[in-house]
């Protein structure tokens, strides 16, 4: 692939998957554990010299790292999972994506997707890493507040029928974003981003 062609892969990528665009986390895994942490700026030096005395890092403030083309195209090559915050600290979002899991989550997910053609919303379907669920994502062409988004969502996945107060068996797990608004400590929740070659090729 050309240098060109590459570039506007990603682009075309970043134009959809949008998030926070300041700070994205790193999936890490240790033994049997693994979750997800922001990137930060790692200095050796910094971190040699600036220690309390018992051992712990200092309070010196953190610098994260920001989502760049060339960090994407890492997660893409499958060389680092990344994980996009995207709630906007403006509490607006130029996505949202509806999460399934359990047994059903393949005729949930159709049953939305279909409800979502009839008011023509394009809606996609991405099976997850697991195997086992799918993300449903609905693309904005401008950052639309995530009170509303979610609050239209919701209603579309009642209409549906997927989500029933009188049906606890529902694969429907959560929205991203998750909340309406940032509650000012930490950055909201974050969705792993799609097309992950190591994950694609499992």
């Amino acid at each position: 692939m050309s240098h060109s062609s590459q570039e506007a892969r990603i682009l075309l990528y970043q134009s959809l998957f949008r998030g926070r665009e300041d700070i994205f986390a790193i999936h890490w895994t240790k033994g049997a554990k693994s979750g997800y942490m922001p990137a930060k700026l790692y200095d050796p030096y910094f971190n040699r010299t600036y220690k309390k005395p018992s051992g712990s890092p200092s309070s010196e403030p953190v610098t994260y790292l920001p989502l760049t083309n060339d960090q994407v195209q890492r997660h893409l090559e499958g060389r680092q999972l990344i994980g996009l915050y995207p709630l906007l600290q403006d509490n607006s979002s130029w996505l949202i994506a509806a999460d399934f899991d359990k047994n059903s989550w393949l005729d949930d997910c159709r049953s939305f997707i279909k409800l979502c053609a009839d008011y023509k919303i394009p809606s996609y379907l991405e099976r997850s890493r697991s195997g086992n669920g799918g993300h449903v994502w609905i693309f904005f062409d401008r950052a639309y507040t995530a009170f509303k988004s979610r609050s239209i969502v919701l209603a579309l996945l009642e209409k549906s029928g997927v989500v029933s107060a009188f049906d606890k068996n529902s694969s429907f797990d959560r929205l991203f974003p998750n909340q309406d608004r940032l509650s000012g400590k930490g950055f909201g929740n974050l969705i792993a981003m799609p097309f992950h070659k190591t994950a694609m090729e499992a």
